[in-house]
């Protein structure tokens, strides 16, 4: 399962880059907003040190302002994703970006359905935003899971992206049903080290080691 950061912060990216779990990284118009900087300078900081795919969305609604801009950003950095949403004008661009060689990633997924037109499309990678749907009464992960098995069914070489994750639960369901990638806020990625039993054990481990005869 690979690992995707969540995030556009460069210092977040390259601390979970260091510790090895960056296969990829996410970004949107509202995590660049956050930084409050430059978008060409940011994207140029993350894909000096992360060589997996970078996703880069794209603003327009129509199809051929998403593909001036999907040609636009994909000339910036060799290993650009460009992230397209889940619009029929969205999926016209994402074959003219097939035919074309671009990598695109398909965003705002809610429903199976849309995650086979995406994949028909010629998308590299489909985004199905599961928190979202848990915020509204629905189980996002069903539609992970339900995706997986109609790829597996037909062939789609379309990778799932395991979108809008809130907490280490989320990973551990998307990596039981076989889920290509999970992008991960660095929050949820700190969290999921943790665990109670792993700091009482260092701690008993560190206190009897005071115990032991020193020469």
């Amino acid at each position: 399962m690979k690992f995707f950061i969540d995030t556009a912060n460069v210092e977040a990216i390259r601390k979970a880059h260091e510790r090895g779990m960056v296969d990829g990284v996410t970004t949107n118009p509202s995590l660049v907003a956050k930084e409050g900087r430059d978008f060409r300078t940011v994207v140029d900081e993350i894909a000096s040190f992360v060589k997996g795919p970078i996703s880069l969305e794209v603003i327009s609604e129509d199809a051929e302002g998403m593909l001036k801009e999907a040609r636009e950003l994909n000339g910036w950095i060799d290993n650009a994703a460009i992230k397209i949403p889940m619009t029929w004008e969205g999926l016209k661009a994402v074959k003219v970006c097939a035919d074309e060689g671009i990598q695109t990633n398909v965003t705002l997924v809610f429903s199976p359905n849309q995650a086979i037109l995406a994949a028909k499309a010629g998308a590299t990678f489909v985004s199905p935003f599961i928190g979202r749907l848990d915020d509204i009464g629905q189980v996002g992960m069903e539609v992970i899971e339900a995706t997986a098995q109609i790829y597996a069914n037909y062939g789609f070489e379309t990778e799932i992206i395991v979108a809008s994750i809130r907490h280490p639960i989320h990973v551990y369901e998307a990596a039981l049903i076989g889920a290509d990638i999970a992008t991960i806020p660095p929050d949820v990625l700190e969290k999921m080290v943790n665990h109670p039993l792993t700091d009482i054990g260092i701690k008993r481990f560190l206190d009897d080691w005071k115990k032991v005869p020193k020469k």
